[in-house]
């Protein structure tokens, strides 16, 4: 019997307990290992945040499902990892061997790298259920006193999507209130142009996103470095292509959401050859650290080079269709292992992406992710605000189902000729 450990059970985590559990053998032991036994669908918190979902409806209590898949499930967040040892210390003293391990635990939110930053500060997040409530909090007491919004994400994010997204939610949110006439609204962000999405663009994300700003009578500023926040006042430097100073601005607000710079999580800090400088899990194709060779990793812990210099450091994101490629590639290569055999299976990390603008969006396709790409295609239109919304009900289905890709989608996504594996030789 082996024993696998998955560390984390968000979007990531959860589908790997998942699909480990259909590739390895049935002797084999599963634990999740968790700080939340909640699971929360992250991408709706946008709509949390003007009072469009409340946390109910985006959160499943695993345990029931973990129990009926035979995975053990351990909802204490994890104080260090020892892969020396091949053990995982918990906050609460115990510890947990492994043979196995996938690291799954999503990022830690570097509010504290900026003066000011965070729901401790003085702007809002959408990281989090929590975050998304306290940021519903204060757009309704907003509301009574409208003013200047700032949405955006600082130098060295690496998830710029939902920014835009809740950009125009709060735009579509503050018409229908009829007091979008009343709040200025200006996008900062440290992408090089706007739509670069730490991707340099899918499709025509620039010319889309333009297109829509501008539309919305959005203004916006590129290449910024966020000096400090404070209450109601915001300093950015903004940054010329060739790395000088344009100069300071201090930009009043009201209202600010802006996304963080990620890092690993303080239990893994600092282990040389696990992880890189900020914390993030370093791996092979299949997903494998080079240094401890029982250890994988999935999801936005994952560390992933930039697509290219910027003025302004701007990180590689992972969306929710490359994350369960990682996932997929990563349970036939633990289930190859435990079987002794070699893994053999690369994730595509394609990525199928549906940006909600509260009464429309812009879906996108590449594949692969990161340029250059076999295919690089977006659109947008109304359809992508109701697909955005069925697909928050899918995926919901999927976990408390406890599966990680039903039937029909795979026939949907092999119609469309979206693959999460590539296609390798083996033998």
């Amino acid at each position: 019997m082996a024993h696998i450990v998955v560390l984390g059970a968000g979007l990531g985590g959860a589908i790997m307990a998942y699909e480990l559990r259909d590739n390895v053998r049935k002797e084999d032991k599963i634990t999740v290992i968790t700080k939340d036994p909640q699971y929360h669908f992250v991408p709706s918190n946008p709509w949390v945040a003007v009072g469009w979902r409340d946390r109910k409806d985006i959160s499943i209590d695993l345990a029931p499902t973990m129990a009926r898949k035979d995975i053990d499930f351990v909802p204490v967040a994890a104080a260090r990892l020892h892969p020396e040892e091949n053990r995982v210390e918990l906050v609460d003293g115990r510890s947990i061997s492994y043979d196995y391990i996938v690291i799954a635990t999503g990022p830690e939110l570097a509010f504290d790298e900026i003066e000011g930053l965070g729901p401790d500060g003085f702007t809002q997040s959408i990281c989090h259920v929590d975050h998304a409530e306290s940021a519903r909090t204060a757009f309704e007491r907003f509301c009574e006193k409208p003013g200047p919004i700032i949405i955006g994400a600082v130098q060295g994010a690496s998830c710029y999507g939902p920014a835009y997204e809740f950009c125009f939610i709060l735009d579509t949110a503050l018409r229908k209130m009829k007091i979008r006439d009343q709040v200025p609204m200006t996008f900062i962000t440290s992408e090089p142009y706007v739509g670069h999405l730490g991707l340099d663009g899918v499709g025509d994300t620039k010319g889309l996103m333009e297109s829509n700003l501008r539309d919305k009578h959005i203004k916006w500023m590129t290449s910024c470095k966020v000096q400090k926040v404070e209450d109601g006042k915001m300093t950015v430097e903004e940054i010329a292509d060739d790395g000088t100073s344009k100069g300071v601005k201090e930009m009043p607000f009201g209202y600010a959401m802006m996304l963080p710079a990620f890092r690993g999580i303080p239990a893994l800090i600092g282990l040389e050859g696990l992880v890189n400088p900020r914390g993030f899990v370093i791996v092979d194709k299949y997903q494998r650290n080079p240094k401890y060779r029982n250890v994988f990793g999935v999801g936005v812990c994952v560390a992933i080079p930039p697509v290219g210099p910027t003025p302004v450091p701007v990180g590689v994101p992972k969306t929710g269709f490359m994350i369960e490629s990682m996932v997929s590639a990563t349970a036939h290569n633990i289930g190859n292992l435990v079987r002794g055999s070699e893994p053999d299976e690369v994730g595509t990390w394609n990525a199928v992406c549906l940006a909600d603008f509260g009464d429309q969006g812009i879906a996108f396709v590449a594949q692969p992710q990161i340029p250059p790409r076999n295919v690089n295609w977006s659109a947008q239109g109304k359809w992508v605000h109701w697909a955005k919304e069925g697909f928050e009900r899918y995926f919901m289905h999927k976990l408390r189902k406890g599966t990680s890709e039903t039937f029909y989608e795979k026939a949907a996504m092999k119609m469309l000729g979206i693959d999460k594996l590539k296609a390798t030789k083996k033998g």
